[in-house]
């Protein structure tokens, strides 16, 4: 979308991943659950189909992030309390809501071995999600500890040796060694071409469904940072770091668009 005939990546939101956002986004704070009929109809703005939604519901299910809820509506879903740990620590992320700290120390972890592949890169794929970066097969390390580890741990079924660490060097070498800094940047400058176009070519009255649709594209992209930016302190960024620019577009443009966005929400839940 950014150069005209191409595809803007904002354009497409899994049913899975829309449905994490809305219930991170709008949900969480309406009660953490939704009927069926009203999670299709709060989907259909983002051109995700009723079995799209029924599947990926299911799936949410079986993964222990939804729960089965009976609502005067009729059939519905909650969130788990492995959910709701899960939205706290992306909101805390996304939206800054709360201070992301730093003490100038390095948070730690050693596994021993995983033999099961598919459980290796679980593990994997939840330490990125939340800011570790690995620096062997065995040993990860974040800037701060996470609220969720206990129970990344619990539900693999593994135990790992934790530490509080301070440094011997200097950090921007093990940033440099750990984290691909050049290519998150890029990612930034491309995420923020690809939200000004989405954001300009939004009509000034649009309906409260087309800007639910735009700010749910805008919230998706954003949220994808969080498997790549580990939300490393400003003293350890390069200067002029795209992270910044694009962050504060992102907090403009959500805070602007939630009012009707809100509204859309809450006629379609009732």
């Amino acid at each position: 979308m950014s150069s005209g005939s191409k595809t803007s990546k904002l354009d497409f939101v899994h049913a899975r991943a829309a449905l994490f956002d809305l219930y991170g986004d709008h949900l969480r704070s309406r009660g953490g659950h939704a009927s069926v009929a009203a999670l299709v109809r709060l989907m259909k703005p983002l051109d995700i189909a009723a079995p799209a939604v029924r599947t990926a519901v299911s799936r949410m299910v079986r993964q222990g992030w939804l729960e089965p809820v009976r609502l005067p509506q009729g059939p519905g879903y909650g969130v788990t309390p492995k959910c709701l740990r899960r939205l706290d620590e992306a909101a805390l992320r996304i939206y800054r809501a709360g201070t992301l700290s730093w003490n100038t120390r390095w948070h730690l972890i050693v596994f021993p071995p995983v033999k099961e592949r598919p459980r290796r890169e679980r593990i994997r794929a939840t330490l990125t999600f939340l800011g570790y970066a690995a620096l062997s097969e065995s040993t990860w390390i974040g800037p701060r500890s996470s609220v969720e580890l206990d129970n990344l741990l619990e539900c693999e079924g593994v135990r790992a040796d934790r530490f509080d660490a301070a440094l011997e060097g200097d950090p921007r070498e093990l940033v440099a060694r750990a984290w691909d800094l050049h290519a998150i940047g890029e990612a930034y400058e491309q995420w923020h071409a690809e939200a000004d176009t989405l954001i300009t070519t939004l009509p000034a009255q649009a309906p409260p469904d087309q800007v639910f649709a735009t700010r749910s594209k805008l919230v998706h992209g954003w949220r994808n940072f969080l498997f790549r930016d580990p939300g490393l302190p400003p003293e350890l960024l390069p200067a002029g770091w795209p992270g910044e620019k694009a962050r504060a577009f992102f907090e403009q443009e959500a805070a602007r668009l939630l009012p009707a966005a809100a509204a859309f929400v809450d006629r379609e839940l009732h």
